[in-house]
């Protein structure tokens, strides 16, 4: 069960109208790696969640705190479109050098919205659920956790120095520091669930399932000009399995067979320069 109170997490209050910035923060919303994604990712993966409570509540806590992190932004978007006109976003447009470097404004918040957030990217491309992951496996699901609060992170940082309005900026700090949180959440997650079932995923397929193919997975082959990669752990140091050391393999050559595809029927059409099938 869900309910709604009319409070936000954190308050939400602008110094100024400011429509172009109101399209950025579209980014953090609705984007890749903005707050529906991750309170849709974190949500799935609790209502999916079995035989681990523990984690299945860790999920539903933040995935619902996430909800209203996309309430807060939508508060921020309306405010920064608050009184303005269709005139004043076209004109804060006419600056040709704002407008290439900025993006101008976002036409639907005027068409579509009515001076309102949507559930859109800061390009108008519509949120997707391709962006979430709920695959059922909690280290998978937590690994893709942390890459989510880091991208999303990254990009909150980076508006947040595209404007001085300190009122959009209190904001904006309340979310960092609830996304470095969330980081250190999903660190200490996948911490503790490494040392229960190792650091491969998944735990239930081990290295020695893969039976002659073992050895390949501790080689790191030179397939790049320069051999710069060599001095990294990960091709002198040992696997964190303990399952042995890392090979570099300096001119790696090719272990399988060449294709020799059979030709196919000349109803196909592939136009083969007078080949015919064996049929």
């Amino acid at each position: 069960m869900f309910r709604h109170q009319k409070e936000l997490q954190f308050e939400v209050k602008v110094d100024r109208p400011d429509p172009q910035l109101a399209k950025h923060i579209q980014e953090v919303l609705g984007g890749q790696f903005g707050e529906m994604s991750v309170m849709m990712q974190y949500l799935f993966q609790g209502f999916n969640c079995r035989g681990n409570e523990k984690y299945k509540d860790m999920l539903m806590d933040i995935g619902t705190e996430e909800i209203g992190h996309v309430e807060m932004l939508c508060s921020l978007i309306s405010q920064l479109l608050d009184g303005t006109s269709p005139d004043q976003q076209a004109e804060a447009a006419k600056d040709p050098t704002l407008a290439a470097i900025m993006g101008g404004v976002n036409p639907q918040h005027l068409i579509v919205s009515g001076l309102g957030a949507t559930p859109k990217d800061s390009q108008g491309v519509p949120w997707n659920s391709g962006y979430i992951i709920a695959s059922g496996n909690l280290l998978a699901d937590m690994r893709a956790n942390l890459n989510a609060e880091s991208q999303g992170r990254l990009q909150v940082a980076r508006i947040y120095h595209m404007t001085d309005d300190e009122g959009v900026r209190t904001t904006l700090r309340k979310m960092l520091a609830r996304d470095r949180y969330h980081q250190y959440q999903w660190m200490a997650a996948i911490a503790e669930l490494e040392e229960k079932n190792g650091v491969v995923v998944p735990a239930s397929f081990p290295p020695e399932a893969e039976q002659e193919a073992q050895p390949h997975g501790l080689e790191f082959w030179n397939l790049s000009q320069g051999e710069e990669s060599s001095t990294g752990l990960w091709a002198t140091g040992s696997a964190p399995d303990g399952t042995g050391d890392f090979v570099y393999v300096t001119e790696p050559a090719a272990q399988g067979n060449i294709q020799d595809p059979k030709v196919p029927a000349t109803e196909v059409h592939h136009d083969l320069d007078g080949k015919t099938s064996d049929k």
